[in-house]
């Protein structure tokens, strides 16, 4: 690939079946070639290769994981900022299209989510963010102007951060200084009135080992294919490091993004492919009609919503070398992040008007005021000795966290005009958003204590474990308005204070054995755990006794067991991998619907295959690729009623999905490249009685989505760059909500015209 890479930083169904076909070959090299390593190799001039930026991460950034990734019994996808340069890839959520088995949601029926809002293997993992293995909180669109590389890690890992999700989390690895003089920066314009510029400034101090980066950005755009809405942003994180040439290091770094963003409420799915609504059936209204397709540009908003996010990040880093293998760090942060928005959302259509050009479509507005503060101190010691034939690799730790979020809860001041069905008018009189008065606090204070270990038996077999104790406590205060329903004795809409507390010690692990068929692959069977306490994800306990987050019921409990392979081929520069695994997480809340019986027993499970590969394949032609096969099941969901689960399909969670990125370099100068998605259809209903007369989308349906590249160097320090997205121009769902009346549009044919610098 002919991006600019410093030297001296360059490590800085319809086609289901052919495509699973084509995936599955990814893992037969492995085999074939696993006696490469025992063959003594001619030393190889790679100075033109080292002009090429990696697609292949060696390992990733957390000391917990203490072997390389071809040695970690474990599915992690690494995502580096070469990939996120050649894509013109700006947030968290167009990383995460470089690895399977991840879609997007929009919101709970009326309510619309923002940020990144990601549902992984089945499970929910918003709150399962970090960045630099410090939790990041908040329901914001995460930039990547100040991020080396993004980790996914697939399962339970509870050993890993603490409480999270049955799915994994994703680590954003932040830029620090360097030891190193560069200058580098891109300026991009587009499609959606698209405009964007960063820099990334590295210097080398008067004194010894002493470094100074400055990463700034500034964006102003629109949205391709969506009237009125913008993502407006700029950001600074200055870096600061001493002693990097010498046994301790420090390192200080400061994140402020601010962003003024226009959201996107949505658009009705009224004639999409699979919409359904009784108007149109024998006896209804509309009988015999076919509803024509809102247009996908359509904006049922004011101008005047808005989305404001100013988030700010402080992070102190110490470490010191002992002796060689033997490191202590310490890492402290204090984070906050604010969040206030009013958006419109769009809910249920109405048919009942003769004349199509008058059907409506309701909606609300919605307001958003949430603060989230994270202060924390973790230590970690890592050290390599051996015990008689046996070597050891160790890292434990202890980690102080104190995490606290604060919501306002806003409503619109009375009912809001609907908006016309096909052409909607940002001059409609909007009802103002207000704060009711209701409210929620919750803060949780951790302490963790914990220990890998990773044994090595020689040449051929290791033994990889750790252990996890944390003690929490959680506690909450909320102000709710009282109803007719729930207070009686009251005067609806009375304010009523409430406050829980709940503690508990939580357990995480995990184990694995891998053994190394020869030095460039290994085969491993490992298994893991993770936890969710009430109030894990939100802070906000909850007295209801069929509310996951009451303080009385137990923790939710993640599982993963995986078999897989990896392998470096091809001179150890290409990764590929494959994992058979089956998560699952139990404890849940279910009711039977004829007793209208609560009980903890609920369990989902997802099994399934992913196979992985990344790297260089000949000198000039790189590689990224995933495809995950999943079979989401609710083992025991609720029983009775309009919509039992048990034995239903897990929704948001696509079977087949596929993901890849190439790129090869011509010799003279041209870079071409591009890539494929492909997420099968999505359910967003478990429930396992067929339902015709469910209205709206019973499903978000499948679809391939295809990009392009070409970057041409103008000089060896300047290219220009050509990113052309969705060259098909389909439509497809790119989120849907949960009522299945909105939905988000996916990216049309659109493009982006990039200049990359570095001196």
């Amino acid at each position: 690939m002919a991006y600019i890479t410093s030297k001296k930083h360059g490590d800085s169904t319809r086609l289901k079946s052919s495509a699973l076909a084509s995936a599955l070959l990814l893992a037969l090299p492995a085999g074939a070639m696993a006696a490469e390593s025992e063959t003594v190799l001619p030393t190889v001039d790679v100075k033109a290769q080292a002009e090429q930026p990696a697609y292949k991460a060696e390992r990733v950034s957390s000391p917990k994981q203490t072997q390389p990734l071809v040695d970690t019994p474990q599915t992690f996808t690494v995502v580096k900022k070469e990939i996120l340069q050649e894509q013109a890839a700006a947030t968290l959520s167009e990383a995460l299209r470089n690895t399977p088995g991840i879609t997007m949601l929009l919101g709970e029926n009326g309510n619309t989510a923002t940020g990144d809002s990601i549902f992984m293997r089945g499970f929910d993992t918003q709150g399962s963010i970090f960045v630099d293995g410090v939790r990041d909180l908040g329901s914001i669109s995460r930039d990547t102007f100040n991020t080396e590389q993004v980790e996914i890690a697939k399962g339970p890992a509870g050993a890993d951060y603490g409480r999270g999700a049955a799915s994994g989390y994703v680590n954003l690895v932040s830029k620090n200084a360097q030891a190193d003089d560069f200058t580098g920066g891109a300026a991009g314009f587009g499609s959606g009135d698209y405009k964007r510029v960063t820099a990334d400034i590295n210097r080398k101090l008067g004194f010894e080992g002493a470094a100074f980066r400055l990463n700034l950005m500034k964006q102003d755009a629109g949205v391709a294919g969506r009237d009125e809405v913008k993502n407006d942003r700029w950001g600074v994180a200055p870096s600061l490091a001493f002693g990097l040439d010498g046994p301790t290091r420090a390192y200080f770094n400061l994140l402020h993004i601010k962003q003024d963003n226009r959201p996107d409420g949505g658009v009705p799915t009224v004639g999409l492919d699979g919409f359904y609504n009784a108007a149109f059936d024998t006896g209804g209204a509309q009988a015999g009609k076919v509803p024509a397709k809102v247009d996908s540009s359509n904006f049922y908003g004011s101008l005047g919503d808005f989305d404001t996010v100013t988030a700010d990040m402080f992070t102190a880093r110490f470490e010191h070398d002992f002796a060689q293998g033997i490191t202590l760090r310490n890492t402290s942060r204090y984070g906050k992040s604010s969040q206030q928005y009013v958006l419109t959302g769009v809910n249920a259509p109405n048919f009942t008007n003769a004349n199509p050009a008058l059907w409506t479509v309701a909606r609300t507005r919605q307001g958003k005021d949430q603060d989230n503060t994270v202060l924390t101190n973790q230590t970690n010691l890592t050290a390599e000795f051996a015990t008689g034939a046996v070597k050891h690799s160790v890292s434990a730790g202890i980690e102080f966290i104190y995490e606290k979020q604060a919501a306002y809860t806003q409503a619109g001041v009375g009912t809001q005009a609907a908006a016309n069905l096909y052409n909607p008018s940002v001059n409609d009189t909007f009802i103002p958003v207000r704060p009711t008065g209701a409210m929620s606090k919750g803060d949780t204070a951790t302490a963790g204590i914990y220990v890998f270990d990773t044994l090595k038996f020689g040449d051929r077999f290791q033994l990889n474990g750790g252990l996890r104790v944390d003690h929490y406590k959680t506690e909450s205060e909320s102000v709710s308005l009282s109803t007719a329903a729930n207070n009686p004795t009251l005067p609806v809409g009375t304010l009523v204070g409430s406050a829980l507390s709940g503690s508990d010690n939580l357990v995480s692990w995990k184990i694995g054995a891998l053994y190394k068929p020869a030095a460039n692959g290994s085969v491993y069977a490992s298994y893991a755990t993770s936890q969710q306490p009430p109030g894990g994800a939100n802070f906000a306990l909850n007295a209801s006794a069929n509310n996951i987050n009451n303080p009385n019921v137990d923790p939710q409990e993640g599982s993963n067991i995986e078999l897989g392979t990896k392998w470096d081929l091809l001179g150890n520069k290409l990764a590929v991998t494959a994992a058979l695994f089956r998560s699952e997480n139990k404890n849940e809340i279910v009711t039977n619907a004829s007793t209208n019986e609560t009980t903890q027993v609920g369990k989902r499970r997802v099994e399934g295959v992913e196979l992985g590969v990344a790297g260089i394949v000949t000198q000039n032609w790189q590689i990224s690729a995933g495809l995950a096969y999943m079979d989401p099941k609710i083992s025991k969901g609720s029983t009775g009623g309009n919509s039992p689960t048990d034995g239903g399909v897990i929704q948001w969670s696509p079977k087949l999905t596929f993901t890849s990125w190439t790129t090869y370099k011509l010799p003279f100068g041209l870079t071409i490249g591009g890539g494929a998605r492909y997420v099968d259809s999505v359910t967003r209903s478990s429930s396992t009685i067929a339902n015709p007369a469910k209205t709206n989308m019973l499903n978000g349906p499948d679809y391939w989505v295809f990009d392009a590249m070409a970057a041409y160097e103008i000089n060896k320090n300047v290219n220009l760059q050509l990113n052309v997205y969705n060259l098909a121009d389909k439509e497809y769902i790119g989120s849907l909500n949960n009522s299945g009346a909105r939905y988000s549009p996916g990216t049309p044919r659109s493009a982006r015209l990039t200049a990359n610098f570095l001196y």
